[in-house]
């Protein structure tokens, strides 16, 4: 018998998708200009969060029950968040802190201090710099900032290339992808170059079901069908990414925007969507122009880390095997309202479908089915009445090995 070579991750690949959760911070000279994009024409002299507190930042993250970080050190419009050597467009030329301060170091400090993990944002394209033009100018600059941000700053478990702008723009991604590997060979890269982790390909934080974990490609940006050019050698093996901002539409930081902010039931639709079709969630809270997350924004980003943990903290049972199929026993007949699925992706993506029945006034009927497990599987449904579940895996490649069956009664509607 002839057996399916499966695409399997590395154990940095595993890690990052035990995370499940991110936040994502877009904080920067946009702030202080109720803008999306910048030119790169703003003056430093705007940027001056006189409050700036990247531990409240950072511990917020932690509270809510998310397990990394990834601040925007620069942005397309070019203005750095740590004093580069590569050009004066930085928080050096801000008065804040008399241009001696540092958000990146303020931002790895306080992810050391609460043991959460820290990312880099670092824009390929740059509006401001005038050897932009210049392809092989400007990759000796870009290259010179990523080795500053990767050098310097300890761990860092993500690199997040931007491809918006970068439209039809070749860099050299060997020289750049040969940076991360030397100075963060862990560090989960993103979308571009030789990527370990792709783009869902939409910023509505929404991914697909069935999400493959072995997508082959991947859209360079919101603003093109163009495929990302990957290098030879990019895994086959590549989990998704959901980034998606707390208020609809806006990145950044805008006066008098509560409005957009996004309701707890519209996050967790998000959530469902997201981890629960397997994919790590990037959920973007931005500070505002006195360098805090506005509160807010902060409540509900704590009301949503809460409710995640209230629905799925306590399974009322659990199994696992490698069996075609797996019966769960509760201890009482109960109501149910979701299911947990995941397999040990160590072995790949083996499930091609399944289905899950309920035991119901002495017969057996299917109340879930589906294609991909994969790292996370999350099901609501209408709530049913059982004290037997049973897990049928009726395609898979080789058997399978799920390490987690669970059942839980969140009392939420549908």
């Amino acid at each position: 018998m002839e057996t399916t070579k499966l695409a399997l991750p590395t154990e940095a690949q595993i890690a990052w998708q035990n995370l499940d959760l991110g936040v994502f911070c877009h904080f920067g000279i946009n702030t202080f200009c109720d803008q999306e994009w910048g030119e790169g024409k703003d003056s430093p002299e705007l940027f001056n969060p006189k409050e700036l507190d990247a531990a409240q930042w950072v511990k917020l993250a932690k509270d809510a029950g998310f397990k990394y970080f990834i601040l925007t050190a620069k942005h397309h419009d070019g203005f750095c968040l740590w004093p580069t050597a590569t050009t004066d467009y930085s928080v050096k030329s801000s008065p804040w802190k008399n241009g001696q301060g540092d958000v990146v170091r303020e931002c790895a400090e306080a992810c050391k201090k609460e043991g959460i993990h820290f990312g880099i944002y670092l824009s390929p394209w740059d509006r401001h710099e005038p050897c932009y033009e210049d392809v092989e100018a400007y990759d000796d600059f870009y290259s010179e900032q990523l080795t500053e941000l990767l050098a310097q700053y300890g761990p860092i478990v993500e690199v997040w290339f931007d491809g918006a702008g970068s439209e039809g723009r070749e860099y050299n991604w060997e020289r750049m992808i040969g940076i991360v590997k030397k100075h963060q060979p862990d560090a989960m890269i993103f979308n571009m170059g030789q990527p370990t982790i792709r783009w869902v390909g939409n910023e509505e934080g929404l991914a697909p079901y069935p999400c493959w974990n072995t997508e082959s490609a991947a859209k360079i940006s919101m603003f093109s069908d163009e495929k990302v050019n990957w290098l030879p050698g990019t895994p086959d093996w590549l989990p998704a990414e959901c980034d998606v901002p707390i208020r609809k539409l806006h990145w950044f930081w805008h006066p008098n925007d509560e409005d957009s902010l996004r309701s707890l039931d519209e996050l967790m639709h998000i959530y469902y969507n997201s981890v629960g079709h397997g994919t790590n969630l990037l959920l973007n809270v931005s500070p505002d122009d006195r360098g805090l997350i506005p509160e807010i924004d902060a409540e509900r980003l704590l009301e949503f880390g809460a409710e995640i943990k209230r629905r799925f903290s306590h399974p009322l049972g659990s199994a696992s095997g490698t069996e075609k199929e797996i019966e769960l026993t509760l201890e009482n007949e109960t109501s149910i309202d979701h299911v947990i699925l995941r397999e040990d992706i160590t072995f790949g993506e083996r499930v091609r479908k399944f289905e899950v029945e309920a035991y119901i006034n002495g017969e057996w009927i299917s109340i879930v089915e589906g294609t991909a497990i994969g790292h996370r599987y999350i099901k609501q449904f209408t709530p049913v009445k059982t004290k037997k579940l049973k897990l049928k895996v009726m395609e898979s490649v080789e058997s399978p090995k799920i390490i987690e069956f669970a059942c839980y009664y969140a009392d939420v509607e549908k």
